[in-house]
């Protein structure tokens, strides 16, 4: 039976486990095996139960034995341990899929949730609550140090001071090596078709100082920094639009798949606000091919804030990756191609640009409508149009005619880097004739077959991680935070990231939609019922059976089978009634 060890400072060798260590038990899913010891009048334990969403990604996670390896590496700060770190995790996650954050509403969690279902009635059973009448869980626990009744499998107050004690630094570096390493081992990175991505993100808080390492900074109306300095030089209007507000910044890096659908957050550092985010990411991306290995990121995309041209030249010399960043107006490389377009002599030449096109997030479900539906839908959209019709056509400036692009190759003007540029020009011609440049570097050669119009589509990767940052912040409640304890709120951020990357990866591998087209709140619109089922579990196996099934397979036992299950329904009746004798009121 697999087991559950502490952090990995306490871990040892197989041959020298603590023998007190608790077990893991994971459930599987054997129909054939469980009815037919079911028909022999065999069964451990029988439960009716409402199959839902959260249920089934709980088994996912444990029968993968994601669960098992994220616990064998947590670093716990308990010498001892009172509950084993895997049912920790476990509860940590419930909390942030559910969008609950304080741990006070832990036992609401974990008794309308789909958690418990997962791990079967050794963890939790239902009972009746023998004073109020409420149906509630009556769980054994993990220690013998409550004097009341346990209904809930561990307390609200062990899970929130575990997470308060874990060291910042300490859950940072699991996440980033641990976690990291957990997904190369189960295939998640596809070095070949991967792209990476570095991404730095302001994270607001309250104004209230005792958040402990944030700061506090001046903001102009689009969420930009702004030195209070030159307040002075912008407009009125501007200015008195600007505000102090105290934040952190998070610095990550995310791997995302070619199809734009599957994003994973593998590493992080969150800082005051006010630290720059270049020299902490660069150094995060070293750790990172130092812990994770070489070859696992090759293909980089940042944005502005993190042009260096000695590091972009380490990239490529000594960790094998090539970088893909924009330029500054304000850099020498912009004016000396500036200069090169306007030579008669420059081998560049602009082409039209066609961005790729993109599957709709869903299906049209027009077609597949009753008839009196597809009607009014078609009515509906004809008087749309009919309404866009008659508004006033755009300003010519603001109507975009075409894009094109261009490429110059083994640029080195840009002297801090010490590798040869390409430079993509993308130029971008306006209906009233004006035109817009921008421009791109990249370490990566071009080829006939990956020219400039295919690194402007793939730097349009980075830009679509703007999605997934308003996703986390505003429908996984990232910022919502309850405490103002820095190892808090440090824990909430991981484990939400923990939580969106999992839940990715069961999606995927379920063949459902992406969760990256989906905010959270239409995601938890699946964690509702999905059906009522009878659950029957015998030697770690279970089956599930809808109440008709349940019915039509007792009426057909055999007669020493059929009085084999009464007498052990009859006494576990018994048991189960008298489950509660010392209970608080929920």
């Amino acid at each position: 039976m697999p087991r559950c060890w502490p952090s990995s400072a306490n871990w040892k060798p197989p041959d020298e486990r603590s023998p007190e260590l608790l077990d893991f038990v994971c459930y599987e899913r054997d129909r054939g095996f469980v009815l037919g010891r079911f028909r022999e009048g065999e069964f451990d334990y029988i439960d009716a139960a409402s199959e839902v969403f959260e249920t089934d990604f709980f088994r996912f996670i444990a029968a993968k034995r994601y669960l098992l390896e994220l616990a064998q590496s947590y670093p716990s700060p308990r010498e001892k341990e009172e509950v084993p770190t895997w049912f920790y995790i476990a509860s940590n996650i419930s909390l942030r899929l559910h969008g609950v954050h304080g741990f006070h509403s832990y036992p609401y969690v974990v008794r309308c949730g789909g958690m418990l279902g997962a791990f079967g009635p050794e963890v939790a059973r239902k009972t009746t609550h023998p004073e109020s009448g409420d149906v509630t869980l009556v769980c054994s626990g993990f220690n013998d140090k409550n004097e009341y009744d346990r209904q809930t499998p561990c307390d609200q107050d062990y899970l929130r001071k575990l997470s308060r004690d874990t060291e910042p630094e300490a859950l940072e570096s699991w996440f980033n090596v641990e976690v990291a390493r957990l997904f190369k081992r189960h295939k998640l990175f596809d070095p070949q078709a991967g792209v990476w991505v570095g991404d730095a993100s302001y994270v607001f808080v309250p104004d209230n100082d005792a958040y402990e390492r944030s700061a506090r900074m001046l903001f102009d109306e689009h969420g930009h920094p702004v030195e209070s300095a030159k307040v002075s030089q912008m407009a009125p209007e501007a200015a008195a639009r600007c505000q102090w507000r105290r934040c952190y910044k998070l610095v990550s890096l995310l791997y995302v798949d070619r199809p734009r659908d599957f994003f994973l957050r593998v590493a992080m550092r969150l800082v005051p606000g006010n630290e720059h985010e270049c020299p902490i990411f660069y150094a995060m991306l070293e750790n990172f091919v130092a812990d994770v290995g070489e070859g696992v990121v090759r293909r980089l995309l940042l944005d502005r804030g993190f042009i260096d041209g000695e590091r972009i030249a380490h990239c490529k010399l000594k960790l094998g990756i090539d970088v893909l960043i924009p330029v500054r107006r304000d850099m020498d490389i912009y004016h000396d191609v500036l200069g090169l377009l306007k030579l008669k002599t420059a081998k560049a030449k602009f082409r039209e640009y066609q961005p790729p096109k993109r599957d709709p997030v869903d299906e049209a479900r027009l077609p597949h409508s009753p008839e009196p539906v597809r009607k009014r839908e078609l009515k509906r959209q004809k008087t749309v149009q009919a309404q866009k019709a008659e508004l006033p056509p755009p300003p010519p400036h603001e109507v975009l005619l075409r894009s094109e692009v261009a490429g110059f190759e083994n640029l080195r003007t840009f002297t801090t880097c010490s590798v040869p540029l390409n430079v993509i020009v993308n130029r971008d011609v306006f209906a009233d004739g004006h035109t817009q440049l921008w421009m791109l570097l990249d370490t990566k050669p071009l080829t006939p077959a990956s020219g400039p119009a295919v690194r402007r589509a793939e730097y349009a990767i980075r830009t679509d991680i703007e999605e997934g940052h308003r996703q986390l912040k505003c429908f996984w409640d990232l910022t919502r935070f309850t405490s103002r304890a820095f190892s808090l709120v440090l824990n909430q951020i991981v484990f939400v990231l923990l939580a969106y990357n999992l839940l990715q990866v069961f999606l995927r591998d379920q063949r459902k939609p992406p969760l990256s087209r989906r905010s959270r709140p239409r995601q938890l619109d699946l964690t509702m019922t999905t059906a009522t089922v009878i659950i029957i579990y015998v030697d770690n196996r279970f089956a599930t059976l809808t109440p008709l099934e349940y019915t039509e397979l007792l009426l057909t036992l055999g007669d020493e089978a059929r009085k084999r299950v009464l007498n052990k329904t009859r006494r576990m009746r018994e048991e189960l009634g008298q489950a509660l004798r010392i209970a608080r009121s929920p």
